[in-house]
């Protein structure tokens, strides 16, 4: 019997990477990216386990799988950071307020 590869195993390590260069704008795109792409790897795992001899590429599996945890963690942590810094100021009122000044003075 021919190995086949696991079906979607380069979805997910594509959005893996899209989710790692995504997690420090604000954290939510990171989150989003990383658990679909850990849905996806968790999915293939099962398969695999289900008959280990039919697919090849189960060392990519775990590298995706690796990637994925660690982009969740750190969009999980980016946007805990977000969320501090923005209670820390006073509110998204201030926040927005702080940005608009900034703004204005970088456009001068």
């Amino acid at each position: 019997m021919e190995q086949q590869k696991l079906p979607n195993v380069t979805i997910a390590l594509v959005l893996s990477i899209i989710g790692f260069v995504c997690c420090c704008i604000g954290g939510l795109p990171g989150i989003i990216l990383g658990g679909i792409a850990f849905f996806l790897a968790s999915k293939d795992e099962k398969l695999y386990k289900e008959n280990p001899e039919s697919y090849s590429n189960y060392s990519t599996l775990k590298t995706t799988k690796t990637i994925s945890i660690v982009v969740l963690v750190l969009g999980i942590l980016y946007l805990a950071y977000s969320i501090y810094g923005i209670m820390s100021i006073g509110g998204w009122d201030a926040y927005m307020e702080q940005v608009r000044i900034m703004s204005e003075q970088y456009s001068q």
